[in-house]
C-alpha cells in the first residue's frame, strides 16, 4: 500500500477514505419479512381469545395457516412481533403457599382414568351457576358436564357418570373395562348411592387425600382455564345467560383450545390423532405367514412366543375406535 501511495503521490489515509466511500453498502443476512399481515392475524386471534399468551396464539396461527395452505411461522417471530406491538400478556408469578404433590394424575392412554370436580361462576346480579364435569386424564377432553343454579348433589353426579359413559361408549349397561373415577372427598362424590352406581357401571371410585387439591390437579387446572379464558371475558348478567353459553365454552375448549401438555393441540385434535395412530399400528403390525410357520417347523425351530405387553402401553384396534 505504501508503494502505491508513493507512486501516486497521495497520502495513505486519503486513499483509505476514498476506498470506503466507493464500497457498496448492503444488509447482512436475509431481508426482514413484512409484519403487517402477521400483526393483523394475531390481533384477530387475540380479539377472540384475549387471555391467550403468545404460545397459544402461535398454536392457533399455525393451525389456521395449515388449513389455509399458508406458510408456517416461527414461535419466536410471533413472540417478537407481539412484544414489539405491545400484545403480550402481563407476567403472572403466582402467589400464596404451594402444596407439594408427588403423584401423577395424567395417564398415557384414553379412557383409563377420568377426573371430576365442581365449581361455581358468579353473575352480575348475584346469582350463581354451579357446574360439575368429567375430564379424561389422557386427552384432557371435557367428556360431559352438568349445571344448576342450586347445589350440586349426588343425583347430579350420578347423571354425570351415566352421561359420560354414554358419550364415550354408547348405550351400554357396563363399561368393557374398568375406568378410574378420580374426585375429591365432597359429599356428592362419597355418597353411598354414587359409589354404588359407579361400581355397577364399571367405574372405580378414587378420592384424593384430605386437604390435597393438587392430587386432583388436572381438574383444578381445567376449572382455572374455564374461569380465565371463558367466564371472565364473557357477559354474565344472570344465571340464564351463563347456562346458555356453557355449551359453546365446553365445545370451544374441546375443539379449539391449545393445551400445553398436548403439544398445543386441542383435546379433540389430540384424541383423533392418538386413535388414528393406534389403528395404523394395529392394522400395520407385521404378521407371520402360514408358509413361514411350516418352513420353520420343517427345520425343527419354532419362533418364541411374543412377550406380554403392558396393557397401558398398547391399544387394540377395537378399543381405539371412537364410540358413538
Amino acid at each position: 500500500m505504501k508503494t502505491v501511495t508513493d507512486t501516486l503521490g497521495v497520502a495513505r489515509s486519503n486513499l483509505a477514505v476514498q476506498a470506503s466511500l466507493q464500497r457498496p453498502s448492503w444488509r447482512r443476512g436475509r431481508p426482514p419479512q413484512r409484519e403487517a399481515e402477521l400483526v393483523a392475524e394475531i390481533k384477530a386471534l387475540i380479539a377472540g381469545q384475549p387471555t391467550y399468551g403468545y404460545r397459544r396464539i402461535h398454536a392457533l396461527l399455525r393451525r389456521q395457516r395449515q388449513e389455509q395452505g399458508g406458510a408456517a411461522v416461527n414461535v419466536k417471530r410471533v413472540y417478537r412481533v407481539m412484544k414489539t406491538h405491545g400484545l403480550l400478556l402481563a407476567r403472572h408469578t403466582g402467589s400464596g403457599e404451594e402444596r407439594r404433590h408427588d403423584g401423577r394424575v395424567a395417564v398415557d392412554r384414553p379412557d383409563t382414568r377420568w377426573c371430576s370436580d365442581g365449581f361455581e361462576i358468579g353473575c352480575d346480579n348475584g346469582e350463581k351457576v354451579r357446574i360439575a364435569f368429567a375430564l379424561d386424564c389422557c386427552d384432557r377432553e371435557a367428556i360431559s358436564w352438568v349445571a344448576t343454579t342450586g347445589g350440586i348433589n349426588s343425583s347430579d353426579i350420578r347423571d354425570l357418570m351415566v352421561e359420560s359413559v354414554e358419550r364415550r361408549f354408547g348405550l351400554v349397561n357396563k363399561l368393557p373395562k374398568p375406568i378410574e373415577w378420580l374426585s375429591d372427598n365432597g359429599s356428592p362424590y362419597t355418597a353411598g348411592e354414587t359409589r354404588a352406581l359407579a361400581r355397577d357401571i364399571g367405574l372405580v371410585p378414587c378420592t384424593t387425600p384430605v386437604q390435597s387439591p393438587q392430587s386432583n390437579g388436572m381438574a383444578e387446572a381445567f376449572v382455572k382455564t374455564i374461569k380465565r379464558d371463558y367466564a371472565r371475558v364473557s357477559a354474565k348478567p344472570d344465571a340464564n345467560s351463563v347456562l346458555r353459553q356453557l355449551d359453546s365454552w365446553f365445545g370451544h375448549y374441546n375443539t379449539v383450545h391449545p393445551h400445553k401438555a398436548l403439544g398445543y393441540r386441542s383435546p379433540r385434535e389430540f384424541r383423533n390423532q392418538f386413535v388414528k395412530k393406534a389403528i395404523e399400528e394395529a392394522v400395520g403390525a407385521p404378521r407371520r405367514t402360514h408358509e413361514c410357520t411350516e418352513a420353520m417347523d420343517a427345520v425343527g425351530s419354532r419362533p418364541k412366543p411374543p412377550q406380554a405387553v403392558a396393557h397401558s402401553a398398547s391399544l387394540d384396534a377395537s378399543a381405539a375406535m371412537d364410540h358413538p
